[in-house]
């Protein structure tokens, strides 16, 4: 059962270990109902404190938590005496003392930010406590002290900061640090940058062309009818009148250069009529 106890343990630290920076030692804040209960159990809180969390503590408590021990009378004085044993660390209410549950919250504040640890066994502070993310709780039961799982409220603040809506306060406190290391820390209402001056454009060219007009329909297509085929238009070019001349030749009964023409069967004729057959030239000149 105390190995059972222990990886339980483990593993609720290393939650806080890596979601929270908690590191060693441990500071433990401790109220006089744990060393009340603590002294009724026979617990060595010094001894086995360490031993359960696997590391070092530091047990420190508060001049509130030890007034109101005090003011209690007798029935505590051996949880007082325990609790003087602690260091005690300074709170905002050393001349007006307020209940230590009251004095606990406000050390802790919203965020936690000392990484703190709180043992009590008062059911209204814890209560509280579970709506800061990042507080580790330790109580008693029985004769055992038990690290309590993280609470709800942890679980969504590390679930924001997954999905990239939260920084934790680690990571914002390294930007800062790296920020004014190169100097570029922002102040307060400055602006980074010179304002950007935007350069006046042209028209875009398709705003400016014209509206077409809507009113004016369109030709409809003239549609074949099913058989019949469609007719192939030529475009004819304009002939010139020397062109035309020359492709139709001299008009009828025109004679070009006083020659005329001769038919070869009648030129046949004429030689055999004259009989000469002296050549060519009986042949062109007549009989």
């Amino acid at each position: 059962m105390k190995i059972k106890r222990q990886k339980t343990a483990k593993k609720t630290l290393s939650f806080y270990k890596f979601n929270f920076s908690l590191r060693q030692p441990y500071q433990i804040l401790v109220d006089g109902t744990f060393c009340q209960a603590a002294l009724k159990n026979k617990i060595q809180i010094k001894e086995q404190m360490p031993t359960y969390l696997m590391g070092e503590v530091q047990l420190c408590t508060t001049s509130c938590a030890l007034k109101e021990l005090d003011t209690l009378g007798k029935e505590l004085y051996g949880a007082k005496i325990i609790l003087q044993k602690f260091q005690v660390r300074h709170c905002p209410h050393f001349k007006n003392p307020v209940p230590a549950s009251d004095c606990l919250l406000s050390m802790l504040q919203a965020t936690n930010p000392h990484h703190y640890f709180v043992a009590t066994q008062d059911f209204t502070l814890t209560t509280n406590l579970k709506k800061i993310p990042g507080v580790p709780l330790l109580y008693i039961i029985l004769n055992t002290m038990v690290l309590d799982k993280p609470c709800q409220t942890s679980l969504d603040h590390v679930q924001a900061i997954q999905l990239g809506e939260l920084v934790s306060p680690a990571q914002q406190q390294s930007i800062n640090s790296l920020k004014e290391e190169q100097g570029i820390a922002q102040k307060d209402g400055e602006r980074r940058g010179r304002k950007r001056r935007r350069k006046q454009s042209n028209p875009n060219p398709l705003s400016c062309m014209k509206k077409k007009k809507k009113g004016v329909p369109t030709p409809p297509l003239k549609k074949t009818e099913q058989g019949e085929k469609k007719k192939r238009s030529r475009n004819k070019k304009p002939r010139t009148e020397g062109a035309g001349d020359a492709l139709t030749g001299p008009p009828a009964g025109s004679n070009t250069a006083g020659a005329q023409l001769r038919d070869p069967k009648t030129e046949e004729g004429e030689f055999r009529r004259c009989g000469s057959g002296r050549g060519r030239s009986a042949v062109t000149s007549p009989c």
